[in-house]
This record gives structure tokens, C-alpha cells and sequence, in this order.
């Protein structure tokens, strides 16, 4: 018998002193509970090894997707960016009231993939009826095209995005993309302008403020009146119809301010349908078109000679007789014969006693003034469509005296109404402005005239209206005051008889103006109503009329009894008629 000390004598196959454990001895002796709970631990352990394994590979894929994935450069799955905040697309324009004239919403826009249908034919048959501004034909040559991606139409409504779906075409889809709308439509269409697909400004103030509006929140406001731009487009509208012109202006401006509370050109245009826009109703009467404005720059002339002390208002000039100068003859309408005063050369509108006052006056220093004035250089207001006054080149005589009055230079009516501000405000001159003024700003501003000679020169404005050729605009209450225009158009070297510009230039109330309204109509034609005539004080004259008997109660001004004080203030004495036609 082996006697080997490391061999158990009882067990050849065990190592001596080894005591096996109950587990082991358990399994020996067959026992599968035992064996069970072995397998369970084996297992838990491995499940723990396993999801610590994947805790590691977890982190580790979040470290490289967060960051450069060390230097072996960016991770195949692309590095995780912070959300940025959503940009609105274009800012909001509002009226000086907080109106809308201008929003920004989201719209769905159809693109197509033609590769995907099937019948193009007949997808195209079914879109036309869906799309008004789209073609058959059309939309029939880009569903053939060969490739992945065509527009089909920009921008639809929720009623075409509906048909549109209903029609169940697999390959049509939609993007949402922002749309300018402009609630008004065409009533401010010349100030507030439009913008195009991409939302960049493209005309009025959309383009003028392109950059302030673009990706912000803040809106614009503007001077405009909403409410006065209905009354002014809907009376400016009312005259085109009634002497068939071919155009027409109209502009609000605040005096002491130089905000323009209105401002309208006919005919206009929808800028929420930009593919019926044609140049002639894009074109801004207001601040682009110039014109030889006629008898209201009379008022410029006539300041002119008060200002300089040339004359008073009681001077006398002699229109006894024509003014010959070489082929040229300078005459009145309704002459008198005889010499004038400057209150009656005013009253009268007389072409010969302006004449004789410029003279007086002297070419450099009506060049002088008209230049302070702004009417010799573009307006400065913020459109950019602005027109460049047409100034004569070399000044010589014979201009100085067609310009005192109103022919021989053009200007945009934005400069004429900035002009006559200046005229009756007390004498100073304020940039036209379409921005919102804080209320009680003080407006800088640069002296013209002194405050004397604007006192006169709402004396002879009124008296035009009491007694002269402004007698349609006396609106009852409102002590209107104002003067008449009417200039035959340049037309081959000439001047057509039969194509005038008429406009009427009014303040009120006069006393202490607060508004200046002007009208100008472009080629109106006599009525039966006007016996055939289409001079301003039969259609400017009343057309601005009706503006200010609107637009006066709306904005607060109650009709005042002319007081004997008032009386004194607003009238003229004029010698040498026998009578007294404005008492002072």
C-alpha cells in the first residue's frame, strides 16, 4: 500500500490535510440546489462586469460627440451646438397710433421633386386650378424637369395649402417661410414701401430702414395717421374721378414738428400683390415727381421781398402793362391795369406785380433764399425715393422772373409743403420727417425768416381765402388759410395749354397754424359743375377743403369764433380800393 505523506490514505486522488468545503462537498455528493446557486452568482457577477463595460463605452461616446474627439479630429457623428435663440424675420412697422401697417407671418411655400411623380400631366392640370398666379404650361415644364427640386409657388395661403393636400400627389411639399404683409393694402403703399421674397427692404421704408427692421423685434413707427391717409387717399380719389385727371398727391404735415401725418400718390399700388405693380403706380408723386408748381410759389417771392424789406405790405408795384423780355411777354390772367399792392399782387395771384418785386429783390438774393429754403437741392426725408429738383443753368433773368412765379423750377411737392411750413410757422425751417416725434419734442430747426414776416405772410394767406382765388377752402371755423396754384405742364421746349398742375398749399388755423395740407392734381379737366374750368380753385382748392373739414375734428380742433383779437392777428388793410376788404 502506497504510504505517500501528501495522499489522503482514505482517498489516493486527495491531497492529506486538504478539508473540502460544504459547497464542494455538497457537489460531490450530488447535491443541485448547490449547483444552482453557483450558477446565479457566476451571473451576476458577469452582468456587473458587463454594464460597467458599457457605463465606459457610454462616456466615452458622449466625450467625443461633445468635444474634437482629441487629435484625431471631429467625430463621424458631428459636434453637439447649443440651440440658438429663433431671430424674428422682420420687424413690425406700425403708425404713429400703433397701428400695423407692416407684419411679418409664416407661410407655406410648394416645391415639388418631379422625380417622384408620376402623372405630371395631370398634377399640373390640378395645381393650376389651385394656384391663380401660376400656369398649366408652367407648372407643367418644371414638373418634367429632370430634377430633384423646383418651387412651384412661394408663399400660398391655408386655404391653397389645404387643396393642395387634399390632392394626395406623392412629390409635393411644402417649407414654411416668412411673408410681409401689409394689412392696409394700398393705403400708405408710396410710405411704407415692400420687400421682396427674401424679406429685404426693396422700396419706402422697408428699404430705407432694411438693416433696423431685419431680425428684430422693436417695430418702426411712423408719423403717418392711418385714419388722415384713409381721408386724404379716399378725397384725392374722389377728384381724380370727378375731373378725370391722371394723378394726384396729397400730404399732412405737422408745422412745428415736420411730421408728415399723411402722405398720398394716386394711382398706388397693392404691395401684398407686387406682380400687378407697374411703374406708373410704383412712381411716388409725393417726393419723386418734380414739378413747376406755379402761383404758390408766390408765397416764396412774396416773403422774399418782406423779408428783405424790398417792400411792405402796403408797397405799391406797377402792373399797369405786360413785362416784355426778348421773345418772352409775362402777363396776367385777369389783369387790373394798374398798380398793386403787394397784399392785391398776392390776393390777386398777379403774375406782373411778382415780377416787379423779384426785380426789386435781385436774382442772388432770391437764389439765396430759395436755397435756405431747400427747394435747390433733393428733399431731405427718409425715402429713397427722392427726386432732384430741376434748376436753372446759368440763372439768368428771365429765370429769376418765370420763377417768382412758378415756372422755371421743379420741385417735389415734400419740398414745397416743408417750405411753407417754415413760412407760417414763425420762420423756421424743419426736415420733413415720416418718424414718430416724442410728444413735446423740441424739433431743432434753422431760421428762414424772421417771425414779423411769417406774421404777414399768414395775413396775405388768409386774405387769399376770404377774398381771393382760395374761397372754395374756407372751411367754417377752421380759419383756413392758404394759396392757389395752377401751372401748364413743360412739353416739347413748351408749355401744353391744356395739361395742367393744379394744387392748393392751406395751413390752419391760421392765427397759429398747426397743419399744412396740400393737394395737387395732375391734368384735371373742366366739369359742367365748373363751367369748363380746371384752374386749383375749382378742384385743389376743394379737394383740400374737404380734407381739412375731416381731418380737423378727428384730431381734436374744436371751431373757433372769430374774435375781434383774432380778427386783428389774421387781416390786412389794403389801400386804395374805396373799400376795406380785410379790416385791421
Amino acid at each position: 500500500m502506497r504510504t505517500d505523506p501528501l495522499l489522503d490514505d482514505d482517498n489516493p486522488c486527495r491531497p492529506r490535510h486538504f478539508k473540502p468545503s460544504p459547497i464542494a462537498e455538497t457537489a460531490v455528493e450530488g447535491d443541485r440546489p448547490g449547483s444552482l446557486e453557483v450558477s446565479r452568482n457566476r451571473l451576476l457577477i458577469t452582468g456587473i462586469a458587463f454594464s460597467l463595460a458599457f457605463a465606459v463605452v457610454g462616456v466615452r461616446l458622449v466625450a467625443v460627440t461633445l468635444t474634437n474627439g482629441g487629435a484625431g479630429g471631429e467625430s463621424k457623428l458631428g459636434r453637439i451646438t447649443a440651440v440658438a435663440p429663433v431671430v424674428p424675420g422682420r420687424a413690425d412697422i406700425l403708425d404713429r397710433n400703433g397701428s400695423v401697417m407692416a407684419t411679418t407671418l409664416t407661410s407655406p411655400s410648394l416645391f415639388a421633386n418631379p422625380q417622384v411623380i408620376s402623372d405630371p400631366a395631370d398634377a399640373a392640370k390640378q395645381l393650376a386650378k389651385i394656384l391663380p398666379n401660376a400656369s398649366q404650361a408652367d407648372l407643367l415644364a418644371k414638373l418634367n424637369s429632370d430634377k430633384s427640386f423646383v418651387w412651384l409657388q412661394r408663399r400660398l395661403t391655408a386655404p391653397q395649402q389645404e387643396a393642395v393636400n387634399r390632392l394626395g400627389i406623392p412629390g409635393l411639399e411644402f417649407q414654411r417661410e416668412d411673408r410681409r404683409i401689409y394689412p392696409d393694402g394700398p393705403l400708405a403703399a408710396h410710405v411704407v414701401g415692400y420687400s421682396g421674397l427674401d424679406n429685404k427692404g426693396l422700396a419706402g421704408m422697408e428699404r430705407s430702414f432694411d438693416g433696423a427692421l431685419s431680425g428684430q423685434t422693436q417695430p418702426l413707427q411712423l408719423s403717418i395717421d392711418i385714419r388722415l391717409q384713409n381721408i386724404v387717399r379716399e378725397e384725392l380719389a374722389n377728384a381724380v374721378t370727378e375731373f378725370s385727371a391722371i394723378g394726384a398727391t396729397g400730404i399732412v404735415m405737422d408745422v412745428k414738428s415736420g411730421e408728415v401725418l399723411s402722405m398720398v400718390s394716386l394711382p398706388d399700388f397693392d404691395p401684398n400683390k407686387l406682380n400687378t405693380v407697374v411703374p406708373a403706380t410704383i412712381f411716388n408723386r409725393a417726393t419723386l415727381g418734380t414739378y413747376e408748381m406755379g402761383s404758390t410759389f408766390k408765397i416764396f417771392n412774396t416773403a422774399l421781398a418782406l423779408e428783405n424789406r424790398k417792400a411792405t405790405l402796403t408797397s405799391m408795384f406797377d402792373a399797369t402793362h405786360p413785362i416784355s423780355y426778348g421773345r418772352f411777354t409775362i402777363h396776367d390772367d385777369e389783369p387790373k391795369n394798374r398798380y398793386l399792392s403787394v397784399a392785391e399782387i398776392f390776393m390777386y395771384s398777379s403774375n406782373i406785380g411778382s415780377v416787379r418785386m423779384v426785380q426789386e429783390s435781385g436774382i442772388e438774393a432770391q437764389k439765396d433764399f430759395l436755397g435756405r429754403l431747400g427747394l435747390l437741392k433733393p428733399a431731405v426725408v427718409e425715402l429713397p425715393e427722392i427726386g432732384t429738383p430741376l434748376v436753372p443753368s446759368p440763372w439768368r433773368d428771365i429765370n429769376s422772373y418765370t420763377i417768382a412765379f412758378g415756372h422755371g423750377l421743379s420741385v417735389s411737392p415734400i419740398q414745397m409743403a416743408t417750405a411753407v411750413s417754415a413760412i407760417v410757422n414763425g420762420g423756421i425751417l424743419r426736415p420733413a420727417t415720416l418718424i414718430k416725434q416724442p410728444l413735446g419734442a423740441d424739433v431743432p430747426g434753422q431760421r428762414v425768416i424772421s417771425a414779423k414776416t411769417s406774421e404777414e405772410m399768414r395775413r396775405l394767406l388768409r386774405l387769399v381765402v376770404t377774398d381771393g382765388t382760395g374761397k372754395s377752402v374756407d372751411v367754417p371755423g377752421y380759419l383756413v388759410g392758404g394759396k392757389t396754384g395752377s401751372a401748364e405742364k413743360s412739353a416739347n421746349h413748351g408749355y401744353a395749354k391744356h395739361a395742367l398742375l393744379t394744387s392748393f398749399i392751406a395751413a390752419f388755423p391760421i392765427n397759429d397754424p398747426k397743419y399744412l395740407v396740400m393737394v395737387m392734381l395732375d391734368e384735371p379737366k373742366g366739369t359742367k359743375k365748373t363751367f369748363g374750368f380746371a384752374l386749383a380753385a375749382w378742384n385743389a382748392g376743394p379737394t383740400a377743403g374737404r380734407v381739412i373739414a375731416r381731418m380737423a375734428p378727428l384730431f381734436g380742433l374744436k371751431p373757433v369764433d372769430e374774435t375781434p383779437e383774432i380778427h386783428r392777428a389774421i387781416s390786412v388793410d389794403i389801400p386804395g380800393l374805396g373799400k376795406k376788404i380785410a379790416a385791421n
